[in-house]
């Protein structure tokens, strides 16, 4: 259970604020994150910054699709652009899958060498 105190600390200092937020983690039973090392964040940040990059991307594409859906003019442009779409998500869902899980299998390998101790 978390230890609570009745007083708040304020620190003008930016490594005391994360040294009291890492006492406060422990405090509320977390225990200590740093045994991850700064090579897991990383590893994380990348994989975030990926999906990010993916949906902008099909986000783009959507719009694109309903573009090309608004000014079909007949049954076989809207057949067209439809089958486009789907064969174009079909593939970047894929390759991006790919990646995805290329970035997750290095991840471990990544965040073993930056740490010294990983309890793994």
């Amino acid at each position: 259970m978390a230890k609570k105190t009745s007083e708040t600390q304020t620190t003008d200092s930016a490594t005391g604020a994360s040294e009291a937020v890492m006492r406060q983690l422990d405090d509320a039973g977390l225990g200590s994150l740093r045994w991850m090392g700064t090579a897991w964040f990383e590893a994380v940040a990348d994989m975030n910054s990926e999906v990010v990059s993916f949906v902008a991307d099909r986000i783009k594409e959507d719009v694109k699709t309903q573009h090309a859906l608004l000014h079909c003019s007949d049954a076989e442009e809207l057949q067209k652009a439809q089958f486009d779409f789907i064969e174009k998500a079909f593939e970047q869902y894929t390759a991006e899958t790919g990646k995805l899980i290329k970035m997750g299998m290095d991840m471990l390998p990544t965040s073993l060498a930056g740490t010294k101790h990983t309890p793994l």
